[in-house]
């Protein structure tokens, strides 16, 4: 029976993209945990409209980024997705894209050269200009929306001191500069292209970024009164400090002292509160923007992806970024919707969120160029295919830190010190149980240690 339901969606899906090439809606978040989706279990949160692509799709629940070459992750994330190399070869290709656009081997231009008519608004964050690889291109933004010099976002807040930030006042610019919320601007964006497309006979590739959640955690007054702090919890791993914060190049890295050290359970609610809020407006804009493809009437024939560059600690282990390799920080969400796409399915088959733009190729029946290292989602949503990747593999900076994720377990290594910290994901979902100097997992870590050796040589890995 299960094979005949693989034969019958992947039929399915084969006629769709024959019968007439599918629009792509892409739209991205910037530094959104995976536990922030309320229809996925994390009713903390309140999102109907990603509730909405989850019961109507599909969800991947393992989803990874690779990680990053600096502290800003997104950068690394945003150029692996739209060159499709693994980490340390995109890294050496971020200095020159210049030669990737002349090519024309960007994830936009090999959709435009299959016909699509592409538009991209929002985040950006990667060394090409996209008004030479999108046809339409409406309000770029920068990495953050600031404002990184204001001293009152930082160090904050303290219990019993009066708190110097204020996450909805526009004096502090940030989400506010040019007088409308960032995220507001981005739905504006794509309703005015989607009435475009809507008398297009041509297909279209939208790549809508929010630069939400990121700092500053900025969301309109009614949006952080839906969160008052007894509605907040801390995570169940919350630490007043992570052991090994120096040695993982972490300690003053600007994501982690937005909040005070030690860290506090009240620093930890009332950073979550502002990040649970401005998700909450975010998940409104794209309402907005899912009601626009409804009225538009490509919606029967549109794929949708909804993921984000990484995701974010805020409060886990005591780290307040991305810049680590636990799992808050790794794991984005992952929703796809679309023709044939089974509603209401999760999937727990660890993959990359940059898989989202080899499926598009599939989607596009673009055949995936050579130098795509990402693989199609859709073997693994058809069932024919039920392991994406032997080996899910983490990194942060050339020297600092490292992580191999294989059959449920989780190495993460510190060079700089010779450290190691093992973790059943399975039986330790929250990473609270280091197994590394159990003698009963001396065998799975020495296993784990020879398998990453020759992971970095399949990586490319620039750790000596």
């Amino acid at each position: 029976m299960k094979f005949l339901l693989t034969l019958l969606v992947s039929a399915a899906i084969v006629a769709t993209m024959a019968a007439e090439k599918p629009n792509i809606l892409f739209i991205f978040a910037d530094d959104q945990c995976y536990e922030t989706i309320a229809a996925l279990g994390h009713t903390d949160i309140d999102t109907p409209n990603l509730d909405r692509l989850a019961n109507q799709g599909t969800a991947f629940t393992h989803t990874y980024n690779m990680g990053g070459w600096h502290g800003a992750i997104c950068v690394a994330s945003r150029t692996m997705i739209n060159t499709g190399r693994f980490l340390w070869r995109a890294r050496d290709l971020d200095s020159n894209l210049a030669k990737e656009v002349s090519n024309e081997r960007m994830w936009s231009q090999l959709m435009r050269n299959a016909g699509y008519e592409t538009f991209f608004t929002g985040k950006w964050h990667v060394k090409a200009d996209t008004g030479a690889i999108f046809d339409h291109v409406s309000h770029v933004r920068p990495g953050m929306p600031g404002p990184v010099y204001y001293p009152e976002a930082y160090n904050r807040p303290i219990e019993g001191r009066p708190d110097p930030w204020s996450p909805t006042d526009p004096s502090f610019e940030g989400f506010w500069a040019g007088g409308k919320h960032w995220s507001e601007v981005v739905a504006d964006n794509a309703e005015n292209f989607m009435e475009i497309a809507s008398a297009s006979e041509k297909p279209f590739f939208m790549y809508l970024a929010f630069n939400a959640p990121h700092d500053p955690r900025q969301a309109p007054q009614e949006y952080l009164d839906r969160y008052p702090l007894e509605r907040i919890d801390v995570p169940e791993n919350f630490a007043a400090e992570y052991p090994f914060t120096k040695a993982a190049n972490a300690a003053e890295i600007r994501d982690e002292v937005l909040a005070p050290y030690p860290r506090t359970e009240y620093a930890v609610k009332v950073h979550r509160r502002e990040y649970y809020a401005i998700i909450t407006h975010m998940d409104d804009q794209i309402g907005r923007i899912l009601d626009a493809l409804d009225k538009s009437g490509k919606a029967e024939n549109t794929y949708i992806f909804f993921t984000a560059d990484h995701g974010l600690a805020v409060g886990h282990h005591g780290f307040i970024g991305k810049q680590n390799m636990y799992e808050h920080s790794l794991r984005p969400p992952l929703l796809v919707k679309g023709p044939n796409i089974p509603r209401g399915r999760k999937i727990d088959t660890p993959v990359y969120l940059q898989d989202v733009m080899a499926t598009s190729l599939e989607l596009a029946s673009i055949p995936q160029p050579e130098y795509v290292e990402f693989k199609s989602l859709l073997p693994v949503i058809e069932g024919s295919r039920t392991k994406q990747y032997d080996y899910i593999y983490g990194a942060y900076e050339p020297d600092s830190q490292r992580a191999i994720i294989a059959r449920g377990y989780k190495m993460i290594y510190y060079p700089r010190i010779e450290t190691y910290r093992l973790y059943d994901l399975q039986a330790d979902p929250m990473e609270m149980n280091d197994l590394a100097e159990d003698p009963k997992y001396e065998g799975t870590l020495m296993t784990l240690k020879s398998e990453f050796a020759w992971l970095q040589g399949q990586m490319a890995d620039p750790l000596k």
